[in-house]
């Protein structure tokens, strides 16, 4: 007779043994969550470490991009006063001698009275035209200074050609001046009279002055008025 299957007991399913080292998990738990934490925090303070010196590195290049950006403004103050020391007389004597500054017409016409007495020359005419800047051809840096110059057509009367550059040397050594052009001609005298000027000459000056450039005027916006 078979066995009745509803009353029949089962056989028990067979078990897999766990290997050691999971069974033995517990008692080394503590120590791998503490590995864990030990790993986390060092790669951590790793990250952190290369932050900072990431940090630090911007900062010194920021210090001395600020260190070399002083040297040079230092350096620049340096060679400003070693030039206002070396070129300061030579400033001073060229404002007295009027090459810096205002024109000095008055003083101008005075030299030519005093050269033309000092050589002893006949009485001269000029005509003076309204200062203007001076156009360079080539680049010339002048700093904040302008070029200008006053021209004078002179007409003079020599007894002889060396009293034409006697006279432009004597003045030369009281201001400043171009020779742009000059013209002599033969006067229509006769030939040995005593004290006769047997030459003139008409010639073109630039009487040459630095100064500072002027500033452009601000201009001020009035606001509109309202209507009542």
């Amino acid at each position: 007779m078979s066995p009745n299957p509803i009353t029949a007991k089962k056989k028990p399913a067979d078990t897999v043994a766990l290997p050691y080292w999971i069974a033995e998990f517990a008692l080394i738990r503590t120590a791998l969550l503490t590995l864990c934490a030990a790993v986390i925090v060092s790669v951590a303070g790793v990250l952190l470490s290369d932050y900072k010196r990431q940090d630090a590195s911007d900062l010194a290049e920021h210090s001395q991009r600020l260190r070399d950006a002083a040297y040079s403004r230092y350096a620049q103050v340096d060679n400003e006063k070693r030039d206002i020391r070396n070129f300061q007389h030579r400033f001073v004597e060229l404002r007295q001698r009027g090459l810096i500054g205002d024109e000095r017409r008055l003083e101008w016409l005075d030299a030519i009275r005093q050269t033309q007495e000092q050589l002893k020359l006949p009485p001269l005419s000029y005509e003076i035209e309204p200062q203007v800047v001076v156009q360079l051809e080539g680049p010339l840096d002048l700093g904040e200074f302008q070029l200008r110059g006053s021209r004078m057509h002179l007409h003079m009367e020599l007894l002889h050609e060396l009293d034409l550059f006697n006279f432009f040397q004597a003045l030369r050594d009281s201001s400043y001046f171009a020779v742009q052009d000059c013209s002599i001609k033969r006067l229509g005298v006769v030939a040995g009279t005593p004290g006769a000027s047997s030459l003139g000459a008409d010639c073109t000056l630039n009487w040459i002055t630095l100064n500072t450039a002027p500033k452009a005027p601000s201009l001020t916006v009035a606001s509109p008025k309202g209507k009542s």
